[in-house]
């Protein structure tokens, strides 16, 4: 991973106040990026249904990729309205992100107050467990019962994590207003209207087209956009030389700062994923719209090699999974069973 012109720890804040000029949006250039997003889905939708509709239903599957390109596109516009990063107003936000929520299958309030939870604790050891990937530290692995580390080891295998993991996530799991079930009825209101508009939405199309037709369009395009938004995330936060602390070592500057890669994708990819892979700028100031965040790099390029990470080399994360307090650093199950064997002293 290149560290190379990575700004003084110390100047981490420094940074934060000198982003604020970034964050206004411009109302065209949103409303530019919703229709850019969501027509080209639509029309790839379509296609995809007449494919099935005339027998070519492997062409529909090709077709699907893109389509779920575009999906994710969707979510991150969704993503930067909950940040109330794409209009001036949170009522446009707020009713846009809400919107978008019923194609991403995402109640918009119940993730926008978990997002917010990840915004306000990344990196923090001591407030993990909404709205992030669980993370163990290395001794908290090895305290863990033959069983809890075998369900850990499943949860962070790779077919799980970005194969079952992320169809369970949107299909299920967000039916319900997880991690906030007892935080009052707005969580409740967010997530069942969310389904009822889902439903009513789903039926509609069936009525039209079929259960069959709808299932073979729709549901490749919901796993293979899943899947692409829980690896983005995931590479977002989860590579060696990320950021975890606790107690009054935690910083939110540096978690910001250190703790969110730059995941520097090939020009295509940065378009349809809304250059969240700038993350580290995001987590800075996160009221910067996504159609700004290159700019940044553009004009302060001291931000260009922090944690940043490429394509390839990305893949490699996979393997780190557990915090190595010690190191500082995410190691393997490898390389914390070698630890944990290595003779005392050694």
């Amino acid at each position: 991973m290149q560290t190379t012109a990575t700004p003084a720890p110390e100047v981490a804040g420094h940074w934060t106040r000198l982003l604020a000029q970034y964050r206004e949006p411009s109302y065209g250039r949103s409303i530019f990026e919703i229709a850019v997003t969501l027509v080209p889905f639509a029309a790839l939708w379509v296609l995809a249904w007449l494919a099935v509709y005339l027998g070519h239903w492997e062409l529909s599957l090709l077709l699907g990729i893109p389509a779920a390109g575009f999906l994710v596109r969707l979510f991150m516009i969704q993503h930067d309205c909950g940040h109330g990063a794409f209009f001036r107003h949170r009522l446009a936000n707020d009713w846009v992100g809400r919107i978008l929520g019923v194609l991403t299958l995402t109640p918009y309030d119940v993730w926008r107050r978990t997002h917010a939870i990840h915004h306000a604790s990344s990196g923090h050891l001591e407030r993990r467990g909404i709205g992030d990937i669980d993370t163990l530290t290395v001794r908290e692995y090895n305290e863990l019962s033959f069983w809890g580390r075998l369900r850990y080891r499943l949860y962070r295998h790779p077919l799980v994590m970005f194969g079952v993991g992320p169809t369970y996530l949107f299909i299920l799991r967000q039916r319900l207003p997880l991690g906030l079930m007892k935080s009052g009825w707005q969580a409740w209101v967010s997530a069942m209207a969310t389904n009822l508009a889902i439903a009513a939405v789903v039926a509609t199309i069936i009525w039209f087209i079929g259960i069959g037709p709808f299932l073979l369009v729709h549901l490749p395009i919901t796993i293979v956009s899943g899947s692409i938004g829980v690896w983005l995330f995931y590479v977002q936060h989860q590579f060696e030389e990320t950021y975890w602390a606790g107690g009054t070592d935690w910083t939110l500057q540096q978690a910001a700062l250190h703790g969110s890669s730059h995941y520097d994708l090939p020009g295509i990819l940065r378009w349809f994923t809304a250059n969240i892979g700038i993350h580290h700028v995001h987590h800075l100031s996160s009221r910067i719209p996504y159609y700004r965040l290159s700019r940044v790099l553009r004009e302060h390029p001291d931000l260009r090699g922090v944690s940043r990470l490429g394509l390839f080399e990305s893949f490699r994360c996979v393997r780190l999974v557990l915090w190595d307090e010690t190191q500082r650093r995410l190691v393997s199950f490898r390389d914390a069973w070698k630890q944990r064997s290595r003779p005392s002293g050694a």
